[in-house]
This record gives structure tokens, sequence and C-alpha cells, in this order.
């Protein structure tokens, strides 16, 4: 019934809808419509993300490749919100690709994180956390890990609390403030021709420091291929400096796999499972190292 409001509300005919697999947090739908045009219309899964992801397409509106903004619903009791989204034209990202296109891939992140806090604009829904970035840090591990505590035995969760602490105290100061996805995967980048069409997917990001933004990358693409991990980091260090990657990768690769279970447990284990089983193995190796 709220799709089909959704749909009245942005006055479209259609040929077909589809569910958009891969999509862990909110709920995206593919249109085709009866023109022949194919849209897309994403519903965040709570206001705060709705309102967040509207912002960053102002952003990120002729600063990099993303789809338009071609309307919003701004809900009702029952929903956070709607955006609808025009199509990019592409394919998610795959490991079996040439290392020309990695190098496109750290170009394009690299422009990501060159976007810094607009002077003047508010930014009431994408916080910039990088003044207090070590806090941030916190908050987030030890909050997901009220969560993470009811899935894991207690002595893998008394290891990973210890492990955090001292990894913490090597970090290397932030690099930021910069523009950060939080969720820059293969899933979410889009690629056609061996050229990077774009990215989708604004609902968690914030202004902060890079380190945090590049785990999901590394895990489920360039630790797949050294060729291909040096192709991007070329790509990247095209447009700005990179930090010391293997420095920090190990921090933020164990807090992510931590944070991701509590994720799960938060958003319901068993409609997660796969998820869950997945993170669950990364930290259990990430404390073996």
């Amino acid at each position: 019934m709220t799709l089909t409001k959704i749909i009245k509300h942005f006055g479209l005919s259609t040929q077909s809808i589809n569910d958009v697999a891969d999509s862990h947090s909110s709920t995206v739908y593919r249109i085709l419509l009866t023109h022949g045009e194919i849209v897309y219309i994403k519903i965040p899964f709570n206001k705060l993300k709705f309102h967040r992801e509207v912002k960053a397409y102002s952003i990120l509106e002729d600063r990099v490749s993303v789809p338009r903004l071609l309307d919003v619903w701004e809900g009702d009791d029952e929903t956070a919100g709607a955006l609808l989204l025009s199509e990019l034209k592409g394919e998610p990202l795959t490991p079996k690709i040439s290392t020309s296109l990695a190098y496109e891939t750290g170009v394009y992140h690299a422009s990501l994180h060159a976007i810094q806090p607009p002077p003047g604009m508010d930014l009431l829904h994408i916080d910039n956390e990088f003044p207090n970035w070590s806090e941030f840090v916190d908050r987030m591990f030890y909050g997901f890990a009220e969560d993470t505590i009811k899935v894991i035995e207690p002595s893998l969760y008394e290891r990973s609390i210890q492990k955090y602490m001292d990894m913490k105290k090597e970090l290397p100061a932030p690099d930021g403030p910069a523009f950060i996805h939080m969720d820059f995967r293969p899933a979410n980048i889009l690629v056609k021709n061996d050229q990077i069409i774009g990215s989708i997917d604004f609902e968690s990001v914030r202004f902060g420091a890079t380190e945090m933004d590049f785990s999901k990358i590394h895990r489920d693409f360039l630790s797949l291929d050294p060729s291909l991990y040096q192709a991007y980091q070329d790509g990247y260090r095209s447009i700005r400096p990179l930090i010391d990657l293997d420095h920090v990768l190990k921090f933020y690769r164990f807090t992510d796999a931590f944070n991701s279970i509590g994720w799960c447990q938060r958003r319901g284990i068993e409609k997660n499972r796969s998820f869950y089983e997945q993170n669950l193995a990364l930290l259990k190796t990430e404390l073996s190292d």
C-alpha cells in the first residue's frame, strides 16, 4: 500500500516494479515506466537516513557522478519518506576487471574524499565528525558493542574490547575533514565499458577521517588481487594524498566486522544471517592475527 501511495505521489505510470537486491538497510525498487525510462524509488530505514541522503545529493551534485534526485516525498506516520532517483546505466563492480578500472575506482573514491564541508551550508543531517574523530570512533564501537555482546561468545567479546583499546592507541593522526561514504563497496559502485559510472547509497555519509572509508572496498575487492590494490592506490594518489593504508586498515577492518555483527543483531539476526556469519568469521580472523 505504501509503494502505491508513493508511486501516485510521484505521478508515475509504470510497466513493471522489481525489488533491488543487496540493499542492506533501505527498501529500493526498480521501476520501468510506460515510456521505457527506468527510475528508482528508495525508501530509507528512518527519517534521519532520508534527510541525510537528500542533503548528500545537494552536496555531490556536479562534483562527482551520482544519480539525479528527481523528486522527494516527505513521508507520513508510517513511512520515513522516499526518493525518486534517475538510473545510472551500469553494473556493480566485480573483482574480474582490469587494473585501469581499479585505477578509476581510486580516482573516484579520492574525488569523494576531496569534498570538504561546504562553507555556510547547513549540515544539520550530515554531521562533521572530524573535529572529535576519536570520540566518534568510540561512540560507533561501543554503541554497537551493546548489541554485539548479545550474539558472540563472552571470551570473543572481551578479546575484541582489549584489541580495540590496544590498536586505537597506535593510530596516526586522522586525515580530513573529508566526505566519507561509509558503505563504499562493490554493490554501490557502478561501472560500464571499463569506466566508473558513479556510486549510489548515501544514507550513512559523514564528514570525517578518510581511513574509515577503505575497509569495505578492501574487504570485498582490493584484497583479492595485489595488482588491483596497487592500481587503486595509484589512481587515488592522482587526486589527493593517500594515508598509509597498511597501518590503519587492520584497525578499521576489525572494527567494521565487530560493528557489523552488532548491526545484524540490531536489525534482526535471522534475516541478516549470512552477513552476520561473514562478519563473525572476519572478526575471528582479525583477532587471530
